[in-house]
């Protein structure tokens, strides 16, 4: 009969231990799952500007003095002199143009390209992580020099040995261009003209020149100061091309706007949220497993009542009972939760070890495992309390009553 008991009761702490275990496993590997993620997800916007927008314009659709709705208007170069005259908010004014996708050639090696037209001043917007050489410079925008920077895709196929690709010329489009760089930054998420490291950035000039396009262009691409929200001043910015071009300052679809900064708000109130629906499943799960120590922690002291009344028999002190049951309470807890905060930290340190694109930190911070830790402590500490009044409360004559 002891063995079954000692085998019983070896069974039950097992299974609570485990309980808590699991709880904390959940709670540490949640939090530093949702972590990762997070940089995943962030990665695939990875260079670009949080407080940017781009502006295209559109068909109207509302009728303005006596035009009728439906009409399409275009953006003009001298729009970036108005716009950054009229909204001193902004930081960065730029124009761009897109020419479409091409086919770019060295040696016998093939790429597809998305071809861009850019300003000096876009770097600011996107960001770029140059690999080799520089990005577009004004001497290259003042003398329409045929020049580009490729992205880390077309690089790869182009150069596939590695090789330093600045000072070689590739064929596009029956035009010869210098490569001048090479923007390794890949961003899955946000991409204008091409499909992630395709592009290939030209002189907004050159572009001009050869797509005959005078003027006009195609996209507006903004920064503002720091400080300022983005959608405050996005009407302002509407008002002032809606004057340029005769058309509502109220008709949004003139001119579609991607608003950069409520992208990154609503990634930022997501994962804030799926941060607070994690706590609450681990705080959940520890509890059931504070439960669970609590029960086997009761059914240990009532095991042991005739232990206990012998020893407050001897004298000993119902704070020394106390401490003994919270002890054995906070021990257990302590044991299966660190178990449970090592186990999930050798989980995501596997998550980090698979190679990505975009590696990400699937990790918790060192303060968070000390939290975990000491939140396990007040955990075992609650768990024994109720146990712990159950043995002070014994008398050593209903012990010995009882055995």
């Amino acid at each position: 009969m002891e063995f079954d008991s000692l085998t019983r009761n070896k069974s039950r702490t097992f299974l609570t231990g485990f309980g808590v275990f699991w709880g904390v496993f959940m709670l540490v590997g949640l939090l530093g799952g949702g972590q990762g993620l997070k940089e995943k997800l962030n990665g695939n916007f990875a260079g670009f500007a949080t407080n940017s927008a781009m502006m295209f314009s559109s068909n109207t659709s509302k009728p303005y003095k006596g035009f009728r709705k439906g009409r399409w208007w275009s953006m003009e170069l001298p729009d970036i002199q108005r716009v950054k005259n009229s909204v001193q908010e902004l930081d960065i004014v730029t124009p761009m143009l897109f020419s479409g996708s091409g086919s770019a050639v060295f040696n016998d090696r093939k790429a597809d390209v998305g071809i861009t037209g850019n300003t000096p001043d876009y770097r600011f917007i996107t960001g770029p992580k140059l690999r080799f050489g520089r990005y577009i410079n004004e001497v290259d925008i003042l003398q329409k020099r045929k020049v580009c920077v490729i992205g880390k895709k077309t690089y790869q196929e182009l150069f596939p040995d590695g090789s330093n690709p600045c000072g070689q010329r590739i064929l596009v489009n029956g035009i010869y261009y210098k490569i001048v760089g090479v923007d390794w930054n890949v961003s899955n998420g946000i991409s204008f003209g091409s499909s992630p490291g395709t592009n290939m950035i030209v002189p907004i000039t050159v572009m001009q020149q050869i797509m005959h396009r005078g003027n006009r262009i195609d996209m507006i691409a903004v920064t503002c100061k720091k400080g300022v929200v983005m959608s405050d001043i996005i009407p302002k910015m509407r008002t002032t091309l809606a004057r340029a071009h005769a058309f509502d300052p109220t008709d949004n679809q003139a001119v579609e706007v991607f608003n950069t900064e409520v992208l990154f708000q609503m990634i930022e109130g997501m994962f804030k949220g799926v941060n607070i629906l994690i706590i609450m499943v681990g705080i959940g799960t520890l509890l059931a497993g504070a439960i669970g120590v609590s029960n086997i922690m009761m059914v240990t002291v009532k095991e042991r009542t005739t232990e206990i009344g012998i020893r407050r028999a001897i004298g000993a002190t119902p704070k020394v009972i106390l401490s003994q049951i919270i002890g054995e309470s906070i021990v257990l807890t302590l044991v299966a939760g660190m178990g449970g905060i090592i186990f999930a930290v050798l989980v995501l340190s596997g998550l980090e070890s698979i190679p990505a694109e975009t590696p990400s930190h699937f990790q918790i911070g060192f303060w968070t495992a000390i939290a975990a830790a000491a939140g396990i402590s007040v955990v075992g500490v609650l768990a024994g309390l109720a146990p712990a009044m159950r043995a002070m409360a014994i008398k050593p004559v209903d012990a010995m009553r009882e055995e």
